[in-house]
This record gives structure tokens, sequence and C-alpha cells, in this order.
């Protein structure tokens, strides 16, 4: 604790005390989260306050965690303004990669929901619901509505539902700082690619490059493999390694050339 940056130590202490705030109610925090451009409740403001707020106790402290694991030695490294600007270059770089794979995302659930409304059918309403929703309807409609396929009443229920889930997809929001942190992951296994870490999950320890390639790894599967009820938003994560690289080789050839 008493080696920590300063830089890191105002980015854990701004997001701390916004979380408590957002958790107290002092602001809505769907007002300042990151929703899709096209969402009645989209702001500009968005795209930065978004990297400060958090889902929940345990997204803060894993986000918060890892910044403080690995942020000093960055901070170290860089100094304090180049290591903010590497964290909010990041957080943004990440909300663009996140913001437009979730359009193309949307926009493939509403061309369903629009060819269900147009068509609909017991088995396209199972397949949807199916596809795009954790929550489990209920079942026992699904049942009835096969036996009365040509029912008025269950397939304007269902129209009813499906619509139901797109809106709820569209506009649900992305917060966290989990790009920017995804990023320092990425800088730190580029910068000090030998240095082992000691997980608690694993009895041996990893080089740090190994681990960054895991665990970016995992998030590229788990990005296009999916499932309802994955509120976790891994391009977001895959966004803030790939503006991370991306601004590390910048750096380093401006570096080498001003040598």
């Amino acid at each position: 604790m008493f080696n920590i940056t300063p830089m890191v130590r105002n980015l854990l202490i701004i997001n701390v005390v916004v979380f408590i705030l957002q958790a107290n109610g002092v602001f809505d925090y769907r007002s300042f989260a990151l929703h899709h451009f096209g969402s009645d409740y989209f702001q500009p403001v968005q795209i930065f306050t978004h990297m400060f707020l958090h889902g929940g106790w345990a997204h803060l402290f894993s986000n918060m965690f890892s910044l403080f694991i690995f942020g000093p030695l960055l901070e170290r490294f860089w100094g304090p303004q180049r290591f903010l600007s590497f964290y909010l270059i990041t957080g943004l770089g990440a909300s663009m990669l996140y913001s437009g794979v979730r359009a193309y995302e949307l926009n493939t659930i509403e061309n369903e929901a629009v060819q269900y409304i147009e068509s609909p059918t017991p088995a396209g309403f199972y397949n949807f619901m199916e596809s795009h929703y954790a929550g489990g309807y209920e079942k026992r409609f699904a049942i009835e509505y096969q036996r009365n396929p040509d029912n008025e009443g269950y397939i304007a229920e269902s129209k009813k539902a499906v619509t139901a889930v797109f809106n709820q997809a569209f506009n649900m929001p992305m917060l966290g700082a989990s790009g920017a942190v995804f990023g320092i992951l990425m800088a730190f296994g580029m910068l000090f690619p030998n240095l082992e870490l000691f997980l608690l999950f694993l009895p041996v320890p990893i080089k740090a490059k190994y681990f960054v390639l895991l665990y970016g790894g995992y998030e590229l599967y788990a990005g296009f493999n999916r499932v309802p009820g994955d509120n976790v938003a891994h391009f977001a994560h895959l966004g803030g390694m790939l503006f991370a690289y991306i601004l590390i080789k910048m750096w380093q050839r401006n570096d080498y050339q001003d040598t």
C-alpha cells in the first residue's frame, strides 16, 4: 500500500467514490453508463463517464484490484501523465470497439425480431427466446402456443415478448473500467513479458506474456461464443487490449525516432 503511485491512487479513489455515490442513489447511473448510440438514453458524455461506473462491489473490486497490482509499475515506467493518457485512451478505445460490435449484434436481433413479427410461429418464438433471452420465459405459454399456433391471443403475446426482449437488449448500458484495465494488462505483458506472476488459481508461476495471451484468448472465445445472460462486455476487454497494443507500438516508434 505504501508503494502505490500517485495517479493509480487517484484513479482508485475516484472509482470508489463514484461507486459509493452511485450505490447510494446520489445520481442515476443509467444517465452516465454507455448506451447504444441509437438509444433514446444515449448521451455523448457517456463515452467518457461509463469508465468510472461499476455494476456492483465485485465488479469494482476486480477492476480496482487489477489496477492496484499492475498499474504502479507502469506508472513508474511511463510517468503519471503518460499513464493517465494510456488509461483514458484504452478505455475510450474499448468503448469504440464494443459499440461497433454491439451495433452489429443489435442489428441482428432486430432483423430476427422483425422477421418473427412478420411471420410468427411457435418454433420461431422458441428459437428467438432461446437465443436472446436468459431470464427464462413462461414454459407453459410456449407449450400452449405450440398446441394452438393459430391462436390470435398467443400470437399477440409472443410478439409482445419478442419486442420486449429486443427493447431490453437495445437499451442495456455498458459500464466499468474493464477496458482500461485490460489495456493495462496488455501493456504489462508487452513491457514486462518475462516477469513471473503468481495467481491464486494456479499453483505455479506464469510469465506475464503467457498470462495476457491466455486471458486475451479466453475473451476472444467468450466474445464470439456469447450465451444469453452473459453480461460481460468481452469485446470491450479486447478493445482495451487492442488499443493498448497500438498505442504502445506508436509510443515505442516515436521514442525510438527521438533518440
